[in-house]
């Protein structure tokens, strides 16, 4: 029986791509991947796996996903209860904050403690960062492996700073090392698109939907 993974549907662009993006990956891999994306909690908690995408503000992300019924108590049952594998893309991964400071500051879902902060800049580094840059792996990550140091594709003003260095796995340069993967056991977050990352970030997705957290 092929797994089933939910992309999670709160009001967020960028569904469609990541849509097709796993399941290109998913075949690619030779995985048999059922991919629906959903806002309806019941289909969330059945699923073997989670993406959580997001694009624009964090606060308004938070609240575009607050506001589905019951879809925030799903994605908390799927993953911090059944401890199945959870993937949080750009501000979906900076949704797993404690606090996003964006305009006038906004709680996150809290389940790695940090905050998301302005982007540093400089004269070289401007903000927003658009485009390719090369992900440095700091601690060894399953979903990772042989992808160390490939250049993915970001476009972000903020970024994920933890309060625990043991729950950053990979950092970009942005005028000095910020968080590009975050995670604690059966969660990981890619502040990149994978779906929009060519060769490299499908075959972050393949392994993605391969791993099994220990």
């Amino acid at each position: 029986m092929a797994e089933t993974l939910a992309i999670i549907d709160y009001g967020s662009g960028n569904l469609r791509s990541v849509e097709k993006a796993v399941e290109r990956a998913a075949r690619e891999a030779g995985l048999a991947r059922h991919v629906s994306v959903t806002d309806e909690p019941d289909i969330i908690c059945k699923a073997d796996r989670i993406i959580l995408p997001g694009v624009g503000a964090f606060a308004a992300c938070m609240s575009g996903l607050a506001a589905r019924d019951g879809v925030l108590e799903a994605i908390e049952h799927v993953a911090l209860v059944e401890a199945r594998p959870f993937l949080g893309i750009c501000v979906g991964m900076q949704l797993l904050a404690s606090r996003g400071l964006e305009f006038e500051g906004s709680d996150g879902l809290g389940w790695i403690p940090g905050e998301v902060v302005p982007l540093p800049h400089s004269e070289e580094y401007r903000s927003p960062h658009m485009g390719w840059n090369e992900v440095r792996l700091t601690a060894p990550h399953p979903v990772f492996e042989e992808l160390d140091g490939e250049a993915f594709y970001f476009a972000h003003s903020f970024h994920f700073a933890p309060e625990n260095d043991a729950h950053l796995y990979g950092v970009t340069r942005h005028a000095e090392d910020v968080a590009a993967l975050i995670g604690r056991d059966n969660l990981l977050g890619a502040q990149f698109h994978p779906e929009k990352s060519q060769a490299a970030g499908l075959a972050f997705l393949g392994r993605f939907l391969s791993w099994s957290p220990s």
